[in-house]
């Protein structure tokens, strides 16, 4: 079996959320999931790059200071690219909506990726 795996799981927070059910064989792999503190979670199959949202960047950022609202354990997982050090990274997309009818400092986003 060869090429691009891709899975995609449920709201780390869900009920739904089961990472055992989406094995991935040796190979290039993406994982979708909504929360990216599911990168830290041992049962989650290790893809090269797992993409994530639920953040919203924050929402809200004064410039030098972290967000004061992150709806995340981890922190580091506010917005843009991480390296996971297991030879993964991981993407935390910003969105275009948000949690409370408030939004400044944290621009949307709309990412475009290139496979190659």
């Amino acid at each position: 079996m060869g090429g691009l795996q891709i899975v995609g799981l449920d709201d780390f927070w869900s009920v739904c959320y089961s990472p055992a059910a989406c094995p991935l064989a040796a190979g290039p792999s993406i994982c979708l999931v909504h929360n990216p503190d599911a990168v830290d979670d041992p049962g989650l199959p290790h893809a090269d790059w797992t993409l994530s949202g639920h953040t919203h960047g924050g929402q809200c950022k004064f410039r030098g200071f972290d967000p004061p609202i992150l709806p995340v354990k981890n922190k580091q997982y506010a917005a843009g690219g991480v390296d996971l050090g297991s030879g993964g990274r991981l993407y935390v997309n910003r969105g275009l909506g948000y949690l409370r009818r408030i939004r400044f400092g944290v621009r949307p986003e709309i990412t475009l990726f290139t496979l190659r």
